[in-house]
């Protein structure tokens, strides 16, 4: 397994100004966190234009459902997309897992409130913030994201410090 290639993939989806948020690993990283991550994570926002402005970014790269069996039918359009809501790709510029909904989190405009504007990986993007990435691990519950807790409630506490 590679590690994730955030500044290939955030910014394709910044240029074609697909509107979603860094969760997961990233935004550890973006944080503080000193773990490496394997995929890149984002929340998508699900209105029509942002679904196109999605399909159309990722239509050059190969994209195709991680873990599935080679040469299972899989068609990356418009309809596909409207008709699932998280998909854990695989590209041929790294992972990524597009979330339309997150356990613990919700949908892309219930995840606003908690998000900052963040320049990161060469662009400015929505990046969930210290306090709500801690509650998505929690929710999360697999023994990694668990692990990884810990560490992000030192850098929240550190920043209390401040």
């Amino acid at each position: 397994m590679l590690e994730a290639n955030f500044r290939d993939i955030l910014p394709l989806l910044s240029k074609h100004g697909v509107q979603f948020i860094l969760i997961g690993g990233g935004a550890g990283i973006v944080h503080g966190l000193t773990r490496s991550t394997f995929d890149v994570d984002v929340v998508y926002a699900r209105d029509e234009a942002n679904l196109i402005r999605l399909v159309e970014a990722l239509a050059n790269h190969s994209p195709y459902l991680r873990g599935a069996p080679p040469g299972l039918p899989f068609r990356w359009d418009l309809t596909t997309v409207k008709r699932g809501l998280n998909f854990m790709l695989t590209t041929d510029l790294g992972n990524l897992d597009l979330l339309g909904e997150v356990t613990g989190g919700g949908d892309y405009e219930r995840l606003l409130p908690f998000c900052e504007d963040q320049s990161t990986f060469g662009i400015t993007c929505l990046v969930v913030n210290l306090d709500r990435l801690i509650h998505l691990k929690r929710a999360a519950g697999r023994p990694k994201d668990l692990e990884a807790v810990a560490e992000l409630e030192a850098l929240l506490e550190e920043r209390g410090k401040d």
